[in-house]
Order: structure tokens, then sequence, then C-alpha cells
């Protein structure tokens, strides 16, 4: 996991996720640029809850949100392509035990593990298809700093 994430946005809630005692499943919704802030709004909307993880994948041309139990990706057609085909997500504690146990059992890793803007992640096909992303998130040095409930969000 040697690649740099450079240039990214993060803001999140929870900036470390290794505290998890069980995962935290995120339903993908794809949508069009300029349309974050709209379906944002639905979902919080739909759940009574607010984004808790806002961040730009210049790398790959994305901006996502979390929205309760929804990942909400922004980009182009071409830009969200190579992401379509994966069916869910799963923020986990460590992504270390995850990726051995599913190389053990069979699963076909398809990226990773590798470093992305708000930890690390690799993705994989299960023996029945579906394809599933495993990540981990660890705080950036600008979230180490801030004190826990202090952070705003942005708008």
């Amino acid at each position: 996991m040697s690649d740099k994430v450079s240039n990214t946005f993060v803001w999140r809630r929870v900036a470390d996720s290794s505290g998890f005692t069980e995962p935290r499943v995120l339903v993908r919704v794809f949508v069009s640029p300029g349309e974050l802030e709209r379906s944002v709004r639905f979902y919080e909307g739909l759940q009574g809850v607010t984004a808790d993880m806002r961040f730009s994948y210049p790398e790959v041309g994305l901006r996502l949100a979390a929205v309760g139990a929804f990942l909400v990706i922004e980009g182009t057609d071409e830009e969200l392509r190579p992401f379509r085909s994966t069916t869910g997500t799963l923020l986990v504690d460590d992504i270390g035990p995850y990726h051995e146990w599913l190389v053990a059992a069979g699963a076909e890793v398809i990226f990773g593990p590798r470093e992305v803007p708000t930890g690390a992640a690799f993705n994989v096909r299960h023996p029945d298809g579906s394809v599933v992303e495993y990540v981990h998130h660890r705080p950036l040095e600008h979230e180490r700093k801030e004190e826990s409930g202090n952070s705003t969000q942005p708008r």
C-alpha cells in the first residue's frame, strides 16, 4: 500500500474505524455530476440522519458522501464505470484479517489492498460472484489534531 493519495478533501465524523466491533454496510448510489448534494439531502430526509462523511477522490474523479446506510458516489459515466460492478462497501476495523480470510476462502482479489483517501481498501469477487469493497479508515494528519466532536461539517 505505497501509492500516496494526494490533493484529497476529507471530512468525517469518525476518522478511525479501528474500534469498530462490526462492519458498517454501505449501499452504493451512483449519481451524475452536480447531483451529490441533492442526493445527500434526500437520504438525510429518508433516514432522519445527517451525512457523516464527505471526501473527494481526485485520482479517479469522484466525490463521495456517506449518509446512514448509503454511500453516494458522484462522477461522470466514464468515471463511475469501474465502480458500478461493486455491490456494496463494508467499512471494517482492519482490512487485513478480512483479506486473509477471503483469499483462503477462494475469493478473487480484484485490486488492493491499496491506499485510498480515507485509509486502505481492497475489492474482491466472492465465490457467489458478488463484488464487495472492504475499507478501513484511519485519521489523516489534520484529523489527528482536531479534538473529537469539535470539527464542523462543510457545506
